[in-house]
């Protein structure tokens, strides 16, 4: 090798040992993380600028003086030690072999402590430590890289107590939704109790006196007259009594509506065949505009004619004499419909619109002849927006109002090619049949039972029989095998429900439609009535005609299984 490169590659390796020099002097003296490196039996070797730093003391404090256990948390070095001992089986001191034993094993090893600084203050420290070894992998020492932990310790202090606050936040939620579900619970129970128990004495008014209505011999003009005022005291009161539920209903979110294609022609004219009788009464005209295009709304047919006839009964209620209601609709927005029922009441003052939708608000009328609970509305608003409509109002003092209900259009349900139509209530005929039918009715309340007994005596045809109790009539339907059978939900011993299980678990009663005839009339007592597999739900008090229908239908369709049954047998 020539002179020259001897003297390029001398110049190579001391540019090389200055940087590593550089590199060296640049780590001891930062101030980013503590370098503490000692000899083979602790003792602080090397305390850079870091370390002096975040710990308080000056190199020549700890230098050649101690070991970096005596500026560590003691108790964490005992428990340290300990932990170790488990971890390898093999006895470790507390000191400063517990920082070092795995590292003096060739064993990686980084772990969290808590420092201790001059001033005795605290904070918590992330340490690796590797052993320093010679050219014959003898230890010759130890290096304690450590850096402050304790920024990242606040943060996790603080995720951890917003984790805690998130945690007793939904704790309160949750105890407050339980809270609130058994309240409604409660509530629902109540009203379904409350229902019941005004049920049932007014089924005996309201039915007595539609007997008396159509009894034979007719009522005189006075009893008339009476009979009359009972039966419109009667189904006021139930009215009251259904709207309250309604809106208890929906106030709970119990209220389910089935939303499909209605035709608004059809709705228009259920609610006009409905309302006219009442608006002929009171002297009061009406017009219904006719529809030049076939319209349907997305909507729940039954709620919808409940929406519309509350408007349409309000605006004959409250209009002036001789007055005239008109019905219309309009295209309002894109998609949309509106309903408009207009009439020539005495309108609305600005402070009448305001309150318009308050429950039990009737805006002054209180003292008038005007029967009224102030509830309708309300449960209309509720509804309308349920069915993902609105509602308004447009009032003119001295001119009268114009309420509106706005709706989605929607397409023209699906009909099958030759699907029949079906019949109208009013439609259906059933013929008088001469053969002797028998009917069950199971009922503990003697005035219930002594209307039915009064209905059927009506019917010679019929032959009724009776049961208290549950347990009595599951003996009567299967030592009698009547045709049909009544049934009240309420019973002593066991419920109407138990006692239809029973009958449809026995090959001898399975077949005998069983009509529920009961007070419970919330909607999810209807609904679990027919889930519980009753022919029909009827609730109390009783409408005669709908009644008698219920009991025809029944009849047939005994009459049908008995036919089916037979022609099963001569197979």
């Amino acid at each position: 090798m020539s002179e020259t490169e001897n003297s390029s590659t001398e110049l190579r390796r001391q540019k090389a040992l200055l940087k590593t020099g550089a590199l060296q002097n640049a780590i001891l003296n930062s101030a980013n993380f503590s370098s503490i490196a000692t000899d083979e039996n602790g003792v602080i070797q090397i305390f850079n600028v870091g370390a002096e730093r975040m710990l308080g003391y000056a190199a020549a404090d700890v230098m050649n003086k101690i070991t970096p256990a005596d500026i560590s948390d003691p108790q964490e070095v005992i428990t340290r030690a300990e932990a170790l001992s488990l971890e390898l089986g093999t006895p470790i001191t507390p000191g400063f072999e517990a920082l070092v034993f795995k590292a003096s094993r060739g064993i990686e090893d980084i772990y969290e402590l808590t420092y201790i600084r001059k001033d005795g203050s605290r904070f918590p420290a992330v340490v690796s430590v590797t052993a320093l070894r010679d050219a014959q992998n003898i230890i010759i020492g130890y290096l304690l890289i450590g850096t402050d932990n304790t920024v990242r310790k606040q943060v996790e202090a603080e995720r951890a107590r917003l984790d805690q606050i998130l945690l007793d936040k939904n704790a309160e939620l949750e105890n407050a939704k339980f809270v609130a579900e058994r309240a409604n619970l409660a509530k629902s129970d109540f009203l379904s109790s409350m229902s019941h128990e005004l049920r049932t004495p007014l089924s005996a008014i309201l039915g007595f006196a539609q007997v008396m209505e159509s009894g034979s011999p007719p009522p005189t003009p006075s009893q008339k007259r009476s009979i009359d005022q009972i039966l419109k005291a009667g189904w006021y009161l139930l009215e009251l009594i259904n709207e309250i539920l309604d809106l208890a209903a929906i106030e709970s979110g119990k209220l389910s509506l089935s939303l499909e294609p209605v035709s608004l022609a059809e709705v228009m004219h259920e609610c006009r065949t409905m309302i006219e009788p009442q608006a002929q009464m009171r002297g009061i005209s009406m017009a219904f505009t006719e529809f030049e295009t076939p319209y349907f709304v997305s909507a729940d047919q039954t709620r919808l004619k409940q929406s519309l006839i509350n408007l349409l009964s309000n605006a004959i209620k409250y209009n002036t004499v001789n007055g005239t209601v008109v019905v219309y609709c309009i295209a309002s927005t894109p998609g949309h419909i509106r309903i408009c029922v207009e009439d020539t009441g005495e309108g609305l003052v600005p402070e009448q619109l305001a309150q318009l939708f308050q429950p039990f608000n009737r805006l002054g009328k209180e003292a008038s002849t005007e029967e009224g609970t102030g509830i309708g509305l309300v449960v209309t608003k509720r509804l309308v927006e349920l069915m993902g409509g609105v509602i308004g109002v447009e009032s003119t003092v001295g001119k009268g109002s114009v309420f509106w209900i706005e709706l989605t259009l929607t397409t023209e349900p699906y009909t099958a090619i030759g699907a029949a139509k079906p019949l109208a209530i009013d439609e259906v005929q059933f013929p008088a049949d001469a053969q002797l039918h028998t009917l069950l009715y199971v009922e503990d309340n003697p005035a219930n039972l002594m209307l039915v007994e009064d209905l059927i005596a009506r019917r010679p045809n019929i032959r009724l029989l009776s049961a208290r109790d549950g347990n009595r009539g599951v003996e009567i339907a299967r030592a009698s095998r009547p045709d049909v059978i009544l049934m009240d939900i309420n019973l002593p011993g066991i419920s109407g429900i138990h006692v239809l299980k029973i009958l449809a678990k026995d090959p001898a009663t399975a077949h005998i439609p069983v009509v529920a005839l009961s007070a419970n009339a919330m909607p999810r007592d209807i609904e679990k009535g027919l889930e519980a597999g009753f022919f029909q739900y009827l609730t109390k008090p009783i409408k005669v005609p709908e009644f008698m229908e219920t009991l025809d239908r029944a009849l047939k369709f005994a009459k049908t299984e008995a036919t089916v049954a037979a022609q099963k047998d001569q197979a």
